[in-house]
């Protein structure tokens, strides 16, 4: 040992201080430092650091050197992966980095342009688009790293996201409305989420051939591929649809007028859907998916159930008294109804008036009972099977045997009974010509899926339904005639508001026929009927077919 050198034991390593009598100047050997010789660096990298460490990042990365860039980086595994599909599945070469000025906290992050070439059989593109990375201190190393992430290669990468270039998973897809019209997201915003499931579903049907195309595929989620840049189009295949882009756009004009809304309009002769539209602050497709009570609507099926079973029929006694109790529960009309309890007062009159009470009597008489109502829903209306195919994703209502206050509830559309814009328009259509029509968006004859069916009704009882719902939107007394009361033509309707726990305000629900179309709608906390579901469906009634 040279002169002036000496040795100590420091936390049981074995150090060699040099100078005679400070440790000014000092060396620990690999049990302190990271394996080079050198001291491990501590601290966030400086900017020399920064610049070096970026420095030999992008060019490996432009030489397409998977291996070396991804040691530049704190997860070299997961880099490595990534830069090798990055030049492998998504054939992307010839790069060229740009790195821009660093900004942040220390000059750390760096912005970066990439200028790039995509190639696949014989098909050659330019790419170009910005990232941005940021340098750490490695944790075991002290090195200066970049802080790994599948957005440092590209923005729009995500964790468990791979690469690649090749055939789209499906040819574009052109959905059309009846008469040929092109429907698209931009022109019909509550279509986007349709037109999307129509391409997933349909797009190997119709026709067509797929894109080449350099994309993310999400294998964590059930996302559809993003597409980054298009080699060659493909050749866009056609859904015809049953939509009418007159009533659509009247459709998408009228919910914009009201919160949380939704509307369907339906052929009464075929259950074609003709419009489909919701305005609401998440994509969910209320019109055709939602499980809500239906209020008063509901008494167009009740009213069927005491028909069909000989309680009633529209000119015979129903008696409208303030309150009626059932099973416990009092039940009342909506405020400023006046009672009826005169020889004159029938069930068509309760019903274009819309009285609770009276209704909730005549469930009580026999042969009436706990599966009545449940029976004319599904046998009747085609209700409650879960059984319908639209061709996209839609629910067909639920009318449940119920005992105690909910049988009652549930035939003013409350309790355990729940509906959607697409089930109160059968509702309706069916009502007004006696014949179940199963809705359907996209033919059947597409992809051989068979309709549901039930019988329909009785021509009687379909003829009674029709004159009430005439004499709601046209009498005096109907709580629809004001509303209504600007459609010219064969028309009908019947309103209803539906209470809901934690809301102040109960949900506007309203449905209506002129001439053969029947629509629709609810608003969340519209208030009553003709309050806001009423001049939505009035407003897609005035353009119908």
């Amino acid at each position: 040992m040279r002169k002036g050198a000496k040795v100590a034991m420091v936390g049981g390593v074995l150090v060699v201080l040099v100078g005679g009598a400070g440790y000014g100047a000092y060396t620990f050997f690999d049990a302190l430092n990271d394996g080079t010789g050198t001291e491990r660096r501590t601290g966030p990298p400086s900017s020399d650091e920064v610049a070096e460490t970026t420095e030999k990042f992008f060019a490996a990365w432009e030489k397409g050197d998977a291996k070396t860039a991804s040691s530049y980086t704190n997860d070299a595994v997961g880099a490595g992966r990534l830069f090798g599909e990055y030049a492998g599945a998504a054939r992307i070469g010839e790069v060229r980095i740009a790195p821009g000025e660093p900004t942040g906290a220390g000059g750390r992050t760096v912005p970066f342009s990439v200028r790039a070439t995509v190639s696949y059989k014989g098909k050659t593109e330019k790419l170009a688009y910005r990232s941005r990375l940021t340098v750490v201190r490695g944790e075991t190393t002290g090195r200066a790293l970049v802080d790994w992430a599948p957005s440092v290669v590209h923005p729009d990468l995500k964790k468990g996201d791979e690469l690649y270039t090749g055939e789209a998973g499906a040819p574009p897809i052109k959905a059309v409305d009846r008469d040929g019209a092109v429907l698209t997201k931009e022109k019909y915003p509550s279509l986007g989420p349709i037109l999307d499931t129509l391409r997933e579903r349909y797009g190997d049907k119709a026709g067509g051939t797929p894109g080449i195309e350099l994309a993310i595929r999400h294998t964590a989620t059930n996302a559809a591929d993003t597409p980054l840049l298009t080699l060659a189009k493909g050749k866009a295949g056609e859904v015809e649809t049953t939509i009418s882009a007159k009533v659509q756009a009247a459709a998408e004009k009228a919910v914009e007028k009201y919160a949380e809304s939704s509307v369907v309009a339906v052929k009464t002769g075929t259950g074609e859907v003709l419009a489909v539209a919701n305005h609401r602050g998440d994509a969910f497709n209320a019109a055709f998916e939602g499980e809500v009570p239906p209020g008063s609507t509901m008494k167009i099926l009740t009213a069927a159930t005491l028909i069909d079973n000989g309680v009633a029929t529209m000119n015979g006694p129903a008696p409208c008294p303030d309150t009626a109790t059932w099973k416990s529960q009092t039940f009342k009309n909506l405020p400023g109804m006046k009672p009826d309890e005169s020889s004159g007062a029938t069930l068509a009159k309760a019903f274009m008036r819309s009285c609770n009470t009276a209704f909730i009597k005549l469930i009580d008489e026999d042969p009436m009972n706990d599966a009545s109502l449940t029976k004319e829903a599904q046998e009747r209306f085609g209700l409650g099977r879960d059984n319908w195919k639209t061709g996209i994703t839609s629910t067909d209502g639920t009318v449940p045997e119920s005992v105690g206050p909910d049988r009652a509830a549930n035939a003013i559309g409350q309790g355990q009974v729940t509906m959607n814009p697409l089930n109160m328009a059968s509702v309706t259509a069916t009502a007004i010509t006696g014949r179940f029509h199963q809705p359907y968006l996209v033919s059947p004859d597409l992809d051989d899926r068979e309709l549901a069916t039930a019988r329909g009704l009785d021509p009687a009882t379909a003829s009674q339904l029709k004159q009430m719902m005439k004499l709601t939107a046209t009498s005096p007394q109907g709580t629809a005639a004001r509303v209504m009361s600007g459609l010219t033509g064969d028309i009908g309707a019947k309103t209803g508001s539906a209470e809901v726990d934690g809301q102040d305000v109960a949900d506007s629900w309203f449905t209506g026929f002129r001439d053969g179309v029947a629509a629709a709608a609810m608003a969340e906390a519209g208030g009553r009927g003709g309050e806001a579901a009423g001049p939505i469906v009035v407003d897609v009634l005035r353009a119908g077919d």
